[in-house]
């Protein structure tokens, strides 16, 4: 039996195998892809220039905003050379990088939406304090931790599923290189691959989903208090942005990770992909920040500040 030493690339069979969609598909994610750049790129420029935006909640909006981009060029930009292209190959070391960056940037994002509600429930709960304890000094401690620990936990991941045997086929029944797909080609080390992925995916999704549950009821709690209906109005608002982009965000990653990779679960999961890859993204802006009256002002003061440059 061959193991992954004697493996030197990897074949992607892609979203479909029907070839009379691939222009759709083409078209449909490169201009999903534009318009989150677009308004990720445009939404981080504008916190960064604006005075008015330099609260923690778009501070933390940016940085949301960058794994989203990120997360979506990963996956996105590949599968369109894929369809572009007449190979279909990846090489076995850009498939395990690519692999790396998708475990990594999935509990970094959860992470980071779970600051954010915990961020929301402190500028409600605590409106007096808020801007002392939530600095940008302050902001910079938990807005690493994200990051240190998507990164640390992936590494390990990956490790594990470098560790696999491969033999006979070296198709991968996805358009990029995952972990259940790759679990389901793969013929050595899998039960033990297969038990840590879904537990970790678990502590992941626990963790994350308990700081916005405790947070959303810390909210409701200083909501039942208020006296003003715009106060009332305001923060049931922010609870509804972080519900909006949580159940999107939970929803589709759960069904993907917390079941043993099968043939039907795989092919599903493209879908759930798809969704997350090039749907979520595009709204979350436009969930945090852009309908916001504050968002609204800075960009009105950018484009006259632009109008009267020319």
């Amino acid at each position: 039996m061959p193991n992954f030493t004697d493996v030197t690339e990897f074949v992607l069979m892609g979203l479909t195998s029907h070839q009379e969609f691939q222009v759709l598909f083409i078209v449909v994610f490169l201009v999903g892809y534009m318009i989150i750049l677009t308004g990720n790129i445009g939404l981080i420029v504008l916190i960064s220039i604006s005075l008015q935006l330099q609260s923690s909640i778009y501070f933390f909006s940016s940085h949301l905003s960058f794994v989203d981009m990120w997360f979506s060029s990963n996956v996105t930009l590949k599968m369109l050379e894929k369809l572009l292209s007449e190979t279909k190959t990846i090489s076995y070391v850009g498939c395990f990088v690519q692999c790396y960056f998708f475990i990594a940037l999935v509990p970094v994002e959860a992470r980071i939406l779970a600051v954010m509600a915990f961020d929301g429930s402190m500028a409600i709960c605590n409106p007096l304090l808020y801007g002392r304890k939530m600095s940008r000094t302050v902001c910079a401690r938990p807005i690493s931790v994200p990051y240190v620990y998507g990164f640390s936990v992936s590494l390990t991941c990956t490790l594990w599923t470098y560790g696999l045997c491969f033999c006979g086929s070296f198709e991968i029944n996805h358009f990029y290189c995952a972990d259940p797909p790759l679990i389901k080609i793969a013929c050595g080390g899998v039960h033990i691959k297969e038990r840590t992925m879904i537990v970790i995916a678990g502590i992941n999704f626990t963790h994350s989903l308990s700081v916005f549950l405790i947070s959303c009821t810390l909210i409701i709690a200083a909501v039942l208090h208020m006296r003003s209906a715009d106060g009332r109005r305001k923060a049931f608002s922010t609870c509804g942005s972080h519900l909006t982009a949580i159940t999107m965000f939970y929803g589709t990653l759960l069904s993907m990770y917390l079941r043993r990779p099968t043939e039907e679960s795989v092919e599903k999961g493209k879908m759930v992909v798809v969704f997350y890859t090039t749907v979520i993204p595009m709204p979350n802006p436009m969930i945090y920040s852009l309908r916001n009256k504050d968002v609204k002002e800075a960009v009105n003061k950018a484009i006259r500040k632009a109008n009267l440059g020319q």
